[in-house]
């Protein structure tokens, strides 16, 4: 189908590890962490054969009472080390997600996130500007000091809707960017609101406005 359309898989999300198995990569069970990196390593095959990158997102985990923060993270860090070197053995990409305080614990921000990965092989950073919204105190400066780390994108507003639908102002985030050298994909993983076609016309208006052909910045 791919093929047949000239489109290509941007990446390959890895969520239904947790939202369907129930498998983390820090849970402190070591029966269940072994499912979970087996889980994320056959979805890693698959990007592969796609020619896409595979999303390290909700299947991090957070803390417990069995598994502290400093346990937690160390536990995700060592899980990391073993899918990384699974990618890179294959030339696939692992994108690693720092998410929001509601959802994990591990890495809020893309400066811990770029801590969390430091020294591994085929692992970069997916910067979702709807988390980054919640944590960063600056945005564009997060991006700027990321820079190389980034791998990914996620090119949505303040309130998960299409660019547009909320109150960003994504002009400095695009310039940054650009700035930094980032030539990478802008996915819009967002809500079908107020419809699947209304935001991804949205999305398509708002790529060709500041990427395509843009105009002078507002």
């Amino acid at each position: 189908m791919l093929a047949e359309s000239s489109l290509k898989v941007s990446a390959l999300g890895t969520g239904a590890g947790w939202l369907v198995e129930r498998l983390t990569l820090a849970d402190p069970n070591p029966d269940i962490r072994t499912r979970a990196i087996d889980f994320v390593r056959r979805m890693i095959d698959v990007a592969i054969e796609l020619g896409a990158a595979a999303i390290i997102g909700s299947m991090q985990g957070r803390s417990s009472s069995d598994a502290p923060p400093d346990r937690s993270r160390g536990l995700l860090r060592e899980s990391l080390e073993t899918l990384d070197r699974h990618a890179s053995s294959s030339q696939g990409r692992l994108l690693y997600e720092p998410l929001n305080r509601y959802e994990t614990d591990q890495c809020n921000t893309l400066a811990q996130g770029r801590e969390l990965i430091q020294g591994l092989g085929c692992t970069q950073l997916l910067a979702d500007w709807f988390h980054m919204n919640i944590e960063e105190s600056n945005m564009e400066q997060a991006l700027q000091d990321a820079g190389p780390a980034i791998g990914h994108v996620h090119f949505a507003d303040t309130n998960r809707r299409a660019i547009g639908f909320g109150h960003l102002d994504p002009w400095p985030l695009v310039e940054t960017l650009q700035r930094i050298g980032y030539t990478g994909y802008l996915s819009a993983e967002v809500f079908p609101a107020p419809s699947s076609e209304d935001s991804a016309r949205r999305t398509i208006e708002a790529f060709r406005e500041m990427i395509l052909d843009p105009p002078l910045r507002p």
